[in-house]
């Protein structure tokens, strides 16, 4: 099978990262300040961008955030500004939210700045990392490049590791594998559940994410041989150990997160090539969801 747009567009992330953190001082007066309060939302992988944005912001002390997904945003709480992150730009829900708030101040980090121009306060736009697949990577991890290297993250040697994980093979143990679990702590329980989320869009498979702690709560008694649990960011104590007494597959290494989301990319289109499936064409999918 050839090469899919996806595979084209997972392959150019490092790059785009280093092009997003490039430009934070062209939107700096546009995102969050540091100290205000602030509310991220979306909608599926934006969302869960967004979760992992608002976890590293609030832990870094750098100002109360909550993220939401755009349907559910509690429009009575009232927030410094409302940050949107938004691939297409067309995303009923976000434009529902963006209409219906009064006071707050909405921007927006987008792919498509003419379909959102007129009802956002201000874009962000980040037009060169759009994509053509319905299943977003590139888009995704660019616009929290952009927000990390906002917050002072320097993402040099994050995209450095990304390289070497696009350059390393799928292991054979982890493609053969019929059921994944990912796992994350703080900032990474949304990349746990952006993980979880590429396989199912690309390849029909069976995935789950938990906050690593809940995983002891009950998710832990679905591993056996033949499944991988995958920690994204440092494990709690003893976690690995107990997983691997299962049977498991444990992939547990110290890469930063974003780079290792680069390996679940790669690994949802080698699946979905293993089962012929084409990635560039998701079942029950589109490119942006248009509510009637």
């Amino acid at each position: 099978m050839s090469p899919s747009m996806m595979d084209a567009e997972i392959a150019s992330q490092p790059e785009h990262w280093r092009q997003a953190a490039e430009l934070v001082p062209a939107f700096a007066d546009r995102l969050p300040e540091h100290g205000s309060t602030v509310a991220v939302v979306g909608c599926g992988t934006s969302w869960f961008i967004a979760q992992a944005y608002a976890a590293l912001r609030e832990a870094e002390g750098l100002g109360h955030t909550d993220a939401f997904a755009a349907s559910e945003f509690p429009t009575r709480r009232r927030y410094d500004r409302v940050l949107a992150i938004t691939r297409s730009g067309t995303t009923t829900e976000i434009h529902r939210l963006l209409t219906q708030l009064v006071d707050t101040p909405s921007v927006v980090v987008t792919g498509v700045p003419a379909a959102i121009r007129d009802t956002a306060d201000a874009v962000v736009d980040l037009s060169f990392c759009d994509e053509l697949s319905v299943v977003q990577t590139r888009f995704a991890t660019s616009a929290l490049a952009l927000l990390r290297a906002h917050l002072g993250h320097d993402l040099t040697p994050v995209a450095a590791e990304a390289e070497r994980a696009l350059a390393a093979p799928v292991p054979d143990e982890v493609r053969a594998a019929g059921q994944f679990t990912f796992l994350g702590t703080g900032w990474t329980v949304g990349i746990a559940s952006e993980a979880a989320l590429k396989l199912r869009e690309s390849a029909v498979c069976w995935s789950e994410s938990y906050p690593a702690l809940e995983y002891r709560h009950g998710p832990i008694s679905i591993a056996e041989p033949g499944r991988v649990t995958w920690v994204f960011g440092s494990a709690p104590a003893g976690l690995v150990e107990e997983v691997r007494r299962t049977g498991a597959v444990v992939v547990d290494d110290d890469l930063d997160p974003m780079a290792d989301l680069v390996r679940v990319h790669r690994l949802a289109s080698a699946l979905a090539a293993d089962r012929g499936l084409n990635p560039d064409a998701p079942r029950h999918l589109s490119r942006s969801v248009v509510l009637a």
